[in-house]
């Protein structure tokens, strides 16, 4: 299986998750105060939308790669 075919299916697969789930979210820890030793955190959540033309993107040039990385 060569370099393209593998970034081409893994372009396929990233794209197909983007659409089918939309966004993703993750947790990060923030400082909220900070007293000589002593220290306060929270934790944050984030969210972060994937626009749709995105997986569509990854689908196309994925699928392009597919078909068309073989021709060398």
């Amino acid at each position: 299986m060569g370099t393209a075919k593998i970034i081409a299916i893994l372009l396929l697969v990233a794209g197909a998750a983007a659409l089918a789930m939309g966004s993703f979210s993750y947790t990060k820890d923030k400082t909220v105060l900070k007293v000589g030793t002593l220290e306060v955190s929270a934790k944050e959540k984030e969210q972060v939308n994937l626009p749709v033309w995105l997986g569509v993107g990854a689908i196309a040039v994925g699928g392009l790669l597919l078909v068309f990385g073989r021709r060398s």
